[in-house]
């Protein structure tokens, strides 16, 4: 990484701590100048404005997780549905353990980002969301694509919450919280639906 792009990812960092810590709305360009030990010439440098900022920490984090995704899964190619699943879950719960403020601001700021930019931003999340739903597909081929869809929400709706409670340094890490979540999904999921359709 060049010092260029350490700077500015250390940047957007710390922006998206006073972000999650202040709401995006209610932080002005000077508390991102005092909380980033940067001038606001400096952030100027780097982006035009806060709505780019919030660009930036959501295009930089949904690119990433999807391309570690991607990658895990790669390497996983041959292997069962549901392994494939699992990995996916336990990449995504160690990403954003590693990233609870970025957490918070996606979850939080979604809907913030307008025009251009939120379309920009959707289209990423959008490749990681039809990833996942693709995963579920394999694990539960039978079951109605519109369920499918719900669940993939459903498993994203367990594994993003964890910001508010969740302490990485705690008595669990990331990796037994990922496959307690794992667990649960599957179990209350994939394999249980043979209950609700009598099988």
């Amino acid at each position: 990484m060049r010092p260029y792009d350490e700077r500015l990812d250390q940047f957007l960092s710390r922006a998206a701590k006073v972000f999650a810590d202040q709401g995006y709305h209610s932080t002005t360009m000077r508390d991102l100048a005092a909380a980033t030990d940067m001038s606001l010439a400096g952030m100027y440098y780097y982006m035009r404005g806060k709505e780019e900022l919030l660009l930036r920490i959501q295009e930089r984090c949904f690119t990433r997780v999807l391309a570690g995704a991607e990658a895990v899964l790669r390497r996983l190619e041959h292997a069962e549905p549901v392994e494939r699943l699992h990995a996916f879950i336990r990449h995504h719960v160690a990403f954003f353990a590693a990233h609870m403020a970025e957490m918070k601001v996606l979850s939080h700021e979604a809907n913030s980002l307008t025009g251009e930019r939120q379309r920009k931003v959707n289209a990423i999340k959008r490749r990681y969301v039809d990833l996942l739903e693709g995963l579920i597909k394999a694990v539960a081929p039978e079951e109605p694509g519109v369920e499918r869809s719900a669940a993939a929400y459903v498993l994203f709706g367990m594994m993003n919450w964890i910001y508010n409670w969740y302490d990485p340094a705690g008595e669990i890490d990331p990796e037994r919280l990922a496959e307690l979540i794992a667990r649960t999904f599957t179990g209350g999921f994939a394999e249980a639906r043979s209950t609700v359709h009598g099988g």
